[in-house]
């Protein structure tokens, strides 16, 4: 790679940088600085970075041979790293795409999706591999970090494969579109929303039914019908149910999601823990890492179904972006455990007692 003098600045403002903070991770690096996450690892190409070619979908195709890894994905407030083997892949045609595993649960929107890279990074005992997807923005989409487990000669084979030796010197990153602004409540044609939702046979129609009235989510959770459908709960919610799960032994589902994909763990979680700003799950196969101030609203949602009714706790961030959602571990054709609905009910009784609600 021939470095342009905008990447070498970039690349020398960045050491600069690590040599004062030698800890300082890329992301956090990236917003110091003023750039994309993408634009910044793109400065060490050549130097333990190699740019892989636009094609996420030929690539996660062959994921499945590197064997057991770590799938990581985040947004700003939450990260979700989930051990296991890529399975059961559905990578065709359309926008979406999946896998279904007991480990490795994704939904993937292939639309924001543009730039990889495969990364080799200093690590505590040997260098550290993975593959890494960003969005036309720069910001990163989904990673995957290899094991002891891992077949590294898979991973080699893939970067082979996939090297895009035509790639241009420079990254040029794309704004994200603004989502638009909330329209008045009284736009809306609230009583055929409502409607819809009390309607409602799939959890996976809910979106479709705010997106088809035009409404932002917490519009729409403000919006609820009537009789427990939409619950303001306190901020506290999301450490209170996670406690409650652990200490109970329920096994749950937790989403987090950015504009390019959503990853679930499904299954118990057993230690939890805080270090400073992070509420954290630490388990051997699944860790969480939420940043518990950037919750600004929380709200237990109750959506009907073909099985029953089904029982979420959501979490959303100051602009109103959802960052997190737990349900109970269930799967279609079965109704919701009871044990995780008593939870929720006896949390939101106490939680609306908190928030004054």
């Amino acid at each position: 790679m021939t470095i342009t003098a905008t990447s070498n600045d970039l690349k020398q403002r960045w050491d600069d940088l690590l040599r004062t903070e030698p800890k300082l991770r890329i992301r956090n690096a990236a917003q110091r600085l003023g750039v994309s996450e993408a634009e910044l690892l793109a400065t060490r190409l050549g130097d333990g970075v190699v740019r892989l070619k636009p094609e996420p979908r030929r690539i996660l195709a062959e994921v499945p041979k590197l064997g057991r890894v770590m799938a990581l994905t985040r947004n700003g407030s939450v990260v979700h790293e989930r051990k296991g083997v890529y399975l059961a892949p559905s990578l065709g045609p359309g926008p979406v795409g999946l896998f279904v595993g007991d480990d490795i649960d994704l939904r993937i929107f292939w639309g924001p999706w543009a730039f990889a890279f495969a990364v080799t990074e200093p690590g505590k005992d040997a260098p550290r591999l993975s593959l890494q997807f960003f969005a036309s923005d720069g910001e990163a989409v989904h990673k995957i970090y290899l094991t002891e487990a891992s077949d590294a000669g898979a991973y080699a084979d893939l970067v082979e494969a996939f090297r895009d030796a035509d790639a241009p010197a420079e990254l040029t990153v794309t704004p994200w579109p603004a989502e638009p602004a909330e329209r008045p409540d009284a736009e809306a044609d609230v009583e055929a929303f409502r409607a819809g939702w009390t309607g409602l046979k799939d959890t996976h129609d809910f979106y479709g039914l705010v997106r088809k009235h035009g409404l932002s989510r917490t519009q729409a959770l403000r919006l609820a019908p009537s009789g427990g459908y939409a619950v303001r709960v306190a901020d506290t919610a999301f450490r209170a149910v996670m406690t409650a799960a652990a200490e109970r032994k329920i096994p749950i589902m937790v989403f987090v999601g950015n504009k390019g994909m959503i990853q679930i763990h499904t299954g118990p979680v057993e230690r939890l823990m805080d270090v400073p700003e992070w509420f954290n799950v630490i388990d051997p196969d699944f860790n969480l890492h939420v940043k518990e101030a950037d919750i600004v609203q929380s709200w237990i949602v109750r959506k009907p179904t073909v099985d029953g009714m089904v029982t979420a706790l959501e979490c959303f961030d100051r602009d109103g972006v959802q960052i997190v959602q737990v349900f109970g571990k269930r799967k279609p054709g079965l109704p919701e455990r009871e044990e995780w609905r008593a939870l929720v009910a006896e949390q939101e009784a106490l939680l609306k007692l908190a928030a004054g609600a």
